[in-house]
């Protein structure tokens, strides 16, 4: 699955087109590296996503294209979650 979809399916980022424009500017890490909107995800990759003053680590559990709104906390593990 693509990130920027990944981003907006397991509700991480609320929009595709907000999770495209966080990952063009490079706010977006998967396994240490910048990665593009296109970058596609495996499970156990580790994707950071740089917030204003907050770093989030997580997981990929799942790639279900298809989840709902209750069951977008599954998609992902939280790693770590660091404030500057």
């Amino acid at each position: 699955m693509r990130l920027d979809k990944y981003l907006k399916v397991s509700r991480l980022i609320k929009r595709r087109t907000l999770a495209k424009e966080v990952a063009d500017n490079e706010r977006v890490l998967v396994n240490g590296n910048p990665a593009k909107p296109s970058k596609e995800l495996k499970l156990g990759d580790i994707v950071t996503i740089e917030f204003g003053t907050k770093s989030v680590s997580v997981r990929v559990a799942s790639l279900d294209p298809k989840t709902s709104k209750a069951d977008a906390t599954t998609m992902y593990e939280f790693v770590e979650e660091i404030k500057k």
